[in-house]
């Protein structure tokens, strides 16, 4: 492979758990003429660019990981964030992936040349590159959600956005402003409240919590993890289980969610005294129908004396603090948002340009949509990783990118196998297939426990984030590629097939 080379086989874009699996069974199955292109200096994804205090993940350590590259040194059960980006360093390392990385090399504008059959992409760094296949691995949670809020460019004082975080300002003393009450704050909130001389929290929706079960990993655990690797497939096999049971009642019978719920409520009773602030912490929807959040010290933080809940709507922004709409002002030396991310917006406009010179979101402008979450009509050679209707509510994210890392090998495989040049999914398999999805979705908790959730696109109200089943469900439906569901352009007759490596072997069975 020509470092330098203006012309690629296969462009992967991003260097998160996505990219990373797609560029380690690519290579494993003797593909090599491909790299991994990455905005950052450094890989990660969203592990890389979220380092708030207290980031963690909040699925078991054991799952949150690839089935083929299991850690035994995780020291939480639910790994901190930077034992996560090490983790990643390392896989990238191991599965020896340095040769393959670009970094600062952000994608700006894919556009799909129909002559040459060949994705035209430009990147931050001025280079262009032509590439037969086009593999996003850009995450649905990468992209800010800033509240659109006037008067807040006037406010003085420091803000940022939880994934922004300015660790060079000191909280310390400080009146602080936090905005939302999402994943995130939970996990920031607890963290800082000690530091601030006052926290005011705007909160629009209480979030649910559940205790969250965390605990050290003792050095006998890791030692066992290490030398006996079983015990590690086994405990990772029950949380999956465990986890995966969860499905009945967020996707096929949501009137269990009732049952959770009361735990939640032992919880909140348990862990918040005051009558008032308890009432004003009491969601007024069914458990799942957000995301579930666990916690242990999110409520006592609220508790503080110097932490207000205020519920009233954040009317404007000022030089010095934030005025909702009782009138009352709030000072503030500091504005931080935990509003979350763009998941039903991931992609910017003007970014990805199919057949036609139509525009991904134009193509989206109902709500996000794909085939198995992985490739969309109009848009040849192009397949997503954590894309439309991907991801979970009730267990791990990497199963999914591993299923879909299956399916993507299997079609290259295909194309190989037959000389095509392109595969582009046919429009009626891709609209039967979301028809069905969302006739699914309609019966979940998600869609009928009566709140509005950033899995439902605003536009539609259709959910576009989630998938309405098992993970054990979703690795069946991407197992194999199916020709028959695309439209397939062969390669003229004097070309040259792409290296056709002598064993392929299929990522199929590299799941829990």
């Amino acid at each position: 492979m020509n470092v330098q080379s203006d012309s690629i086989d296969i462009a992967i874009i991003g260097s998160g758990f996505a990219g990373l699996c797609m560029a380690i069974k690519l290579k494993e199955a003797g593909l090599t003429d491909f790299f991994i292109a990455e905005q950052a200096d450094s890989l990660g994804g969203t592990w890389r660019d979220n380092h708030y205090p207290g980031c963690a993940c909040d699925v078991q350590s054991h799952v949150y990981s690839f089935s083929f590259a299991p850690n035994p040194d995780w020291t939480r059960q639910f790994a901190p964030q930077a034992e996560i980006r090490a983790y990643l360093e390392q896989c990238a390392e191991r599965f020896k992936l340095a040769p393959y990385l670009r970094f600062d090399m952000g994608l700006v504008r894919a556009v799909f040349d129909e002559q040459l059959q060949r994705w035209q992409l430009t990147f931050s760094n001025g280079r262009q590159v032509s590439a037969r296949v086009l593999v996003s691995g850009m995450g649905g949670l990468s992209r800010p959600a800033l509240p659109d809020i006037p008067g807040l460019d006037s406010f003085k004082g420091e803000r940022f956005h939880s994934q922004q975080w300015n660790h060079g300002y000191s909280l310390k003393g400080k009146r602080v402003a936090v905005i939302g009450t999402g994943a995130s704050a939970i996990q920031f909130v607890p963290k800082i409240a000690p530091q601030v001389a006052h926290l005011d929290l705007f909160q629009r929706t209480p979030p649910w919590i559940m205790p969250k079960p965390d605990r050290a990993i003792s050095s006998t655990e890791r030692w066992l993890f290490k030398h006996l690797p079983f015990t590690q497939r086994l405990l990772r096999g029950a949380f999956y289980w465990a986890l995966e049971g969860r499905v009945v009642g967020f996707a096929l019978h949501p009137r269990l969610m009732k049952m959770v719920q009361k735990i939640a409520q032992r919880h909140l009773h348990k862990q918040v005294a005051r009558p008032s602030l308890r009432k004003t912490l009491t969601p007024n929807y069914t458990i799942g129908c957000k995301r579930v959040l666990i916690s242990n010290d999110y409520y006592p933080a609220l508790a503080r004396s110097n932490v207000d809940v205020v519920t009233n709507p954040v009317l404007r922004v000022e030089a010095d603090g934030v005025v909702t709409a009782d009138g009352i002002k709030h000072p503030a030396d500091c504005l931080i948002f935990g509003t979350g991310f763009q998941a039903t917006d991931p992609l910017p406009r003007d970014c990805i340009i199919g057949r036609g010179g139509v525009d991904l979101m134009d193509t989206w402008r109902d709500g996000a949509h794909a085939y198995k979450g992985t490739t969309v009509p109009g848009y040849p050679n192009l397949f997503l990783i954590v894309g439309p209707n991907t991801g979970l509510g009730h267990n791990s994210m990497i199963l999914m990118i591993e299923a879909q890392v299956t399916y993507i090998l299997d079609a290259l495989k295909q194309m190989q196998r037959h000389r095509i040049a392109t595969v582009d999914v046919k429009p009626a398999v891709e609209h039967t297939y979301n028809q069905q999805l969302q006739d699914k979705l309609k019966r979940t908790i998600w869609n009928t426990g009566g709140c509005q959730s950033w899995y439902l696109d605003p536009r539609t109200g259709k959910n576009t984030t989630l998938w309405p089943g098992s993970t054990w469900r979703f690795k069946q439906v991407t197992r194999q590629f199916a020709l028959k569901d695309y439209v397939a352009n062969l390669l003229p007759v004097n070309a040259p097939a792409e290296p056709v490596a002598t064993s392929l072997p299929s990522a199929e069975g590299s799941l829990s």
